[in-house]
């Protein structure tokens, strides 16, 4: 009952990744990631319907291509790290990308005697794996999971590299973060770490049908944030070697600094201070300012502290203050920050409470407090 109850979440999974992989195919925005993950996706698909068949059938041909599925996860951690760098600088996969796929060509290598053994001992393997006893062993499964884990790890400093450029040339960085990454990532890390762990200790509850639930869930998951992710601003080469020169200490002429942190002063000042555009970027203030952009770059990072994601945010938390302290304002906290520049409650939320220390509705309160008191 068990095995049928496991067998249609499988099919189910593998249909639902079947369509999704279908529908990221065509999809147009992030193509060239999109077509990465499809391709993910649908080999997730198949993995499921092949051991759905399995344990509904039992048979040693079946148990073939069980075993052969089996060697899939040696190709998903890669696929993730394809997929993130594809997402973050928009790098289509290449002929000598081929080398990530190494773990998965070694271990076909190695379990090749699998796929061309006959019936007979493929009827005997099937059932002694049924039995409990596992012919692979940890071998197979601490390479598989940390060949896997440092895929994913990989990824993830690929997508903080990412944020921090997009902080030094972005107001709206938040909103391009790619936080779905995190929650995708963090999703393949746990799956990993219960399949280590059924590997080498017997607990009943972490069983296989267990772990390839959580693959069938994770597949759901993929959907929900792929399907709706916004089309992200991969970093053009010459935009990441702009990037990594403002990191370096390039021997600018900070003779200008003073000057161009005079213009900046007046272009966020007056009545329409360029902070309130929510999208502002740097590339757009340097065109304002009429220094060029590693100049203005300089002086944010040297002068003024911080990103351009940090010197913005900083005087629009300034403004948003300025509007609290007003009596007569009767809009609400939200309002004022959409109205300031701010693009997201959150990221607005959190820079309030970084640079004032306390949240913007308590300093409300606190000012309505001090007023009420003077009153």
């Amino acid at each position: 009952m068990l095995f049928s109850l496991w067998t249609f979440v499988y099919i189910a999974a593998a249909v639902q990744a079947g369509l999704l992989g279908l529908a990221l195919w065509r999809r147009a925005a992030n193509r060239e990631a999109n077509r990465l993950l499809a391709v993910w996706v649908g080999l997730t698909g198949i993995d499921l319907a092949v051991k759905a068949m399995f344990w509904h059938l039992l048979t040693p041909e079946w148990f073939r291509a069980y075993r052969f599925v089996a060697l899939f996860p040696f190709l998903y951690g890669s696929l993730f790290y394809l997929y993130v760098r594809a997402l973050t600088q928009g790098r289509a996969f290449r002929p000598r990308d081929a080398v990530h796929l190494a773990g998965f060509v070694v271990m076909l290598a190695i379990n090749s005697y699998v796929l061309t053994m006959d019936e007979a001992g493929l009827g005997a393997m099937a059932a002694r794996w049924l039995a409990g006893e596992r012919t692979i062993g940890a071998w197979f499964d601490l390479p598989l999971f940390l060949y896997s884990v440092s895929y994913v790890v990989a990824a993830l400093v690929l997508v903080r590299t990412y944020r921090r450029r997009l902080r030094q040339r972005r107001s709206d960085a938040d909103r391009l973060s790619l936080r779905w990454i995190n929650a995708m990532a963090g999703f393949q890390i746990a799956i990993w770490c219960l399949a280590i762990v059924q590997a080498l200790f017997y607990l009943p509850v972490l069983n296989y049908g267990l772990l390839f639930g959580l693959i069938a869930a994770w597949v759901c998951v993929v959907g929900w944030f792929s399907l709706g992710q916004p089309p992200v601003q991969d970093e053009p080469a010459s935009a990441q070697i702009a990037a990594a020169d403002d990191d370096a200490p390039t021997p600018i002429d900070s003779s200008r600094y003073a000057e161009v942190e005079a213009r900046l002063a007046q272009l966020m000042a007056g009545e329409t201070p360029l902070y309130l555009e929510p999208a502002l970027t740097i590339g757009q203030v340097a065109r304002r300012s009429g220094y060029p952009e590693y100049l203005v770059s300089a002086v944010i990072n040297r002068r003024l502290g911080g990103s351009f994601w940090d010197y913005v945010n900083r005087l629009r938390v300034e403004a948003v203050r300025e509007r609290l302290g007003d009596p007569a304002e009767t809009r609400t906290i939200l309002d004022l920050a959409y109205a300031c520049g701010f693009t997201s409650k959150s990221t607005f939320n959190a820079a309030f409470k970084r640079q004032v220390g306390e949240t913007p509705s308590g300093y409300r309160r606190r000012l309505a407090a001090a007023t009420g008191s003077m009153a």
